[in-house]
């Protein structure tokens, strides 16, 4: 029994070799042979050929390859058929005007010469400016001139005509003109200019120069009367302008305050 048991368990474990795939005789097997696919093997045209001679002839035949076979003769036809275009009626420009160089010493010495002065201000700064952003590049200017004044912590006396119109007429008699740029400074009653001349006279450090043996200002000051508003409000007729008058009985215009019922402060522009 026992051997017989051996033998039928060897049968069970024997590998069959039926059941084993035979790559090399299922690739290559004559029975079955696996045929592949060719794939279509697709013929392009060539492109078509350049006819270099036909270009050439096309060229002579041209107006341009007519002109002639030479360099010289081709530049200068060329040139005549140009000159043909252009219209004759064109005018020859003038020639444009050097710019001026800024020069220090001529430029501070052509205020003397200009003899404009105000008077009463031998010991200050006067700088005519306007408060108003209606044009911007007028404020920008006026903005930058003022805080360069400022910077050198002198007393200065800011006249803005947009808050009293006396300033403006005043500057157009001391200027002699009607239109007047913004702003306008004056120093040591000398007239300088606007704002493009203090802006190079401080690049260059002859400001400094200009403003020696002025009256300064502690830093950090603050008017206590206006707050460095330089108005206030009439205290007459209390900013309205008018005032009644009881010997006549009606009203009347108030002489002490300008066109906005204010007064200049006592305390910083007196």
């Amino acid at each position: 029994m026992d051997r017989f048991r051996d033998d039928e368990h060897r049968e069970i474990h024997k590998p069959k070799s039926s059941m084993m795939l035979n790559r090399s005789m299922t690739l290559h097997n004559a029975a079955n042979p696996i045929e592949f696919p060719e794939k279509p093997v697709y013929f392009y045209p060539s492109p078509p050929s350049i006819k270099r001679t036909g270009s050439v002839k096309k060229l002579h035949t041209s107006p341009l390859g007519s002109m002639g076979t030479s360099f010289k003769g081709t530049v200068k036809k060329l040139c005549s058929l140009f000159e043909s275009r252009k219209p004759s009626n064109l005018q020859p420009q003038s020639p444009t005007k050097p710019a001026k160089s800024f020069n220090s010493d001529s430029r501070v010495s052509s205020f003397s010469d200009l003899g404009f002065t105000l008077p009463g201000t031998k010991d200050s700064v006067v700088i005519y400016f306007t408060s108003l952003r209606g044009i911007r590049r007028t404020f920008e200017d006026c903005y930058t001139a003022r805080m360069i004044l400022k910077s050198y912590q002198v007393k200065i006396d800011e006249r803005d005509i947009s808050m009293d119109s006396a300033f403006k007429k005043e500057l157009q008699n001391v200027l002699d003109q009607k239109n007047v740029n913004l702003p306008q400074v004056f120093i040591k009653g000398k007239y300088i200019g606007g704002s493009e001349v203090i802006k190079q006279l401080n690049e260059m450090g002859e400001l400094s120069k200009l403003l020696r043996g002025l009256p300064l200002r502690p830093p950090g000051y603050t008017c206590e009367g206006c707050g460095d508003m330089r108005f206030l409000p009439c205290s007459y007729c209390d900013g309205s302008r008018k005032y009644f008058d009881e010997d006549e009985g009606q009203l009347r215009r108030c002489p002490d305050c300008n066109e906005n019922g204010l007064v200049r402060c006592p305390l910083c522009c007196s």
